[in-house]
């Protein structure tokens, strides 16, 4: 059963954040119960703060990070991740709280049990080989010497459809994306392939939105929606510029009408393979 919006919840801001001073908690050896004990202040105050349940102050997390001898640039990274984390949305402007948005975001994926990926005009990322991946990061200009690793957190990102128990995945792929030469044409036909197969896995629904299909919210922009059992479902966007998650009731199921409305004219699974292996036989026939 997907997770009831019932009750206070915790923004995903704060849900980065609660991640965030778990993973410092372990790594330095303490519990739960050790670690409030030694500041004072209840366990289940400090659980709900990791949890994103409930947001702490900045003054509270600068003492969870005192305790835990966290310092210097990490100390910043964190205080500046407490700073509005109750805010109602996380709009990221600025390119270190947009990589701050991306951990979550990952986060995000390996806690969902569905993933809806809208995307009309490039390969969702969770389905993107490695070679299209890095033809898109070379020719948006990203920096030589970050390339490798952010292909390789892209690629990792594939594992949540893979392991024992998979994420559930629904990807509306615009017919655009299926024909866009990123990285050549030999790069594109791999891609294809790639997404035939994943498309066989049972937790993978993939669909392609026509180009005859006319107006639907895919048109509007790419977006993704992620549902767990145990925690608030989240709506990413980002662009060129800015990152936004939305995570409210109303914003939410604006979406969530959004990707039914999609589907209304979506091809079947069976007629989006394919339209991808007419695609293939098209390229791989072309001279």
């Amino acid at each position: 059963m997907m997770w009831c919006m019932s009750g206070t919840t915790g923004t995903p801001k704060a849900r980065a954040l609660g991640a965030r001073l778990r993973e410092k908690r372990e790594a330095a050896g303490y519990s739960v119960r050790g670690l409030a004990e030694q500041m004072g202040i209840s366990h289940s105050a400090l659980s709900r703060w990791e949890t994103g349940s409930r947001s702490p102050q900045t003054e509270d997390v600068a003492s969870v990070l005192g305790v835990l001898g966290v310092n210097g640039d990490e100390r910043a990274e964190l205080l500046e991740l407490a700073r509005g984390s109750d805010d109602p949305h996380w709009l990221s402007i600025r390119s270190a709280d947009r990589e701050r948005q991306m951990a979550a975001l990952l986060d995000f994926e390996r806690t969902a049990t569905q993933i809806t990926d809208v995307s009309p005009l490039l390969i969702p990322g969770l389905l993107q080989t490695a070679d299209y991946a890095r033809a898109i990061m070379i020719a948006g200009g990203v920096a030589s010497s970050q390339i490798e690793t952010r292909v390789a957190v892209r690629v990792g990102r594939r594992e949540v459809l893979t392991r024992r128990d998979p994420v559930r995945l629904l990807a509306l792929i615009g017919e655009a994306a299926l024909r866009q030469e990123i990285g050549g044409r030999l790069v594109v036909l791999d891609q294809l392939h790639h997404l035939v197969k994943f498309a066989d896995l049972p937790n993978v629904d993939l669909r392609v939105v026509p180009a005859t299909a006319g107006w639907s919210p895919a048109v509007e922009g790419p977006f993704v929606l992620v549902d767990s059992d145990h925690q608030p479902p989240i709506v990413h966007l980002e662009n060129r510029r800015a990152g936004l998650f939305f995570h409210e009731p109303d914003d939410v199921n604006a979406y969530r009408d959004a990707v039914d409305r999609v589907k209304e004219v979506a091809m079947s699974p069976t007629a989006s393979k394919g339209l991808i292996a007419d695609v293939i036989t098209e390229l791989e026939t072309t001279t």
